[in-house]
């Protein structure tokens, strides 16, 4: 790449104008690396938001490459355009982040990927709770030994989405519910810290709702790295143990002092989000004093982190911290999940089929 491209700002176009593509919006303008080439939503609004930021709006991605080609493009429409809306950025070859999930379905996304691969063009996923300094600083912890051999881990996702959350149709049918939705952000990073996932066994209920898709799910996960781990989901229950309440992420949620991971170890436990690492005094005992350190880290806004993240690998310094093919395995998970509370069986998820993508 040339150095007038690696000096000047580079252009982004944000595809979808709605609540996610306008946080990426305000990113790409808070950012002095980016200018914010094109807003593409075929929708009023999203004319008129791209107006109110002043700037270009397009209809559809070929018309915007006609106007002022990107140097990156971010994919913030509906799940079921993601793939349809990449494959026409990849084959412009230009490098692009799609917002999670990759696809939806994990047919579509391993097409997408290999097309990706296959052009030399980087696809990045959405997953965006990797990029946060607390996230990073806990994996530093587990790959740093300080927990020693590594047994089990506990996520929970327990939240009370009120009664008109529903009234959009599509959260009500297949391919909504918390699974879908919310625990693929807690799956990906559970494979992050424990590494692939072997087999998951699963169990659902809608008895909050009694609508198509679950209110509440458990899951069982086996890793490849011996880890033994259980996340516990439900969208009906008013608790202040989720992410959302804990992590202090988004400020639309009122923040609670508790915890929404617990990971343990021969050697000590860690609690997430306040990253307090807890060890005995002097060796591992039940009766032996525990001590409670914290670990600390700069916060920062982890979209604006992706975004940086995001421009360095347009500029070829680095490789993407959550590539195509990372989306696709938690994606992967996600459909094994559903599918084993759909059976009620154990579901194993071999190497093959990841790479696959089936």
């Amino acid at each position: 790449m040339s150095e007038q491209l690696q000096m000047a700002p580079l252009k982004i176009a944000v595809m979808g104008a709605g609540l996610i593509g306008k946080s990426h919006v305000e990113r790409i303008l808070a950012e002095r690396r980016t200018v914010l080439c094109a807003v593409i939503d075929p929708s009023d609004i999203g004319r008129d938001f791209a107006a109110s930021k002043g700037a270009t709006w397009h209809t559809t991605f070929a018309e915007a490459a006609a106007n002022e080609r990107p140097d990156g493009v971010i994919i913030a429409t509906p799940n079921q355009l993601h793939v349809a809306n990449a494959m026409e950025v990849i084959k412009a070859g230009i490098p692009v982040l799609v917002e999670k999930p990759i696809a939806d379905d994990a047919g579509a996304a391993a097409m997408l990927v290999d097309a990706g691969e296959r052009a030399g063009v980087p696809i990045l996923v959405g997953h965006h709770r990797r990029h946060n300094p607390m996230i990073q600083a806990a994996k530093r912890v587990l790959e740093g030994g300080r927990l020693g051999k590594v047994l089990t881990a506990h996520g929970s996702f327990w939240v009370a989405k009120p009664d008109d959350y529903f009234d959009v149709a599509w959260r009500r049918r297949a391919g909504a519910g918390p699974t879908f939705i919310n625990l693929i952000h807690d799956v990906d990073l559970f494979r992050y810290f424990f590494g692939e996932v072997e087999s998951v066994h699963a169990m659902e209920s809608n008895s909050a709702r009694d609508h198509a898709v679950e209110d509440t799910a458990v899951v069982l996960l086996r890793f490849s790295s011996g880890v033994l781990g259980t996340l516990n989901a439900s969208d009906a229950v008013a608790s202040p143990w989720s992410w959302e309440m804990t992590a202090g992420e988004n400020p639309a949620f009122p923040r609670q002092d508790q915890t929404c991971y617990q990971i343990g170890g021969t050697g000590g436990s860690l609690a997430i989000p306040q990253l307090a690492l807890w060890t005995n005094a002097s060796k591992p005992d039940w009766l032996e004093r525990l001590v409670e350190e914290h670990v600390p880290f700069t916060p920062a806004d982890p979209l604006a982190a992706q975004l940086k993240h995001f421009c360095d690998v347009i500029r070829g310094s680095a490789e993407p911290l959550v590539s195509g093919r990372e989306g696709l395995a938690t994606l992967r998970v996600i459909e094994a999940i559903k599918s084993s509370a759909r059976s009620g069986q154990t579901i194993r998820l071999t190497d093959a089929d990841m790479r696959r993508g089936h």
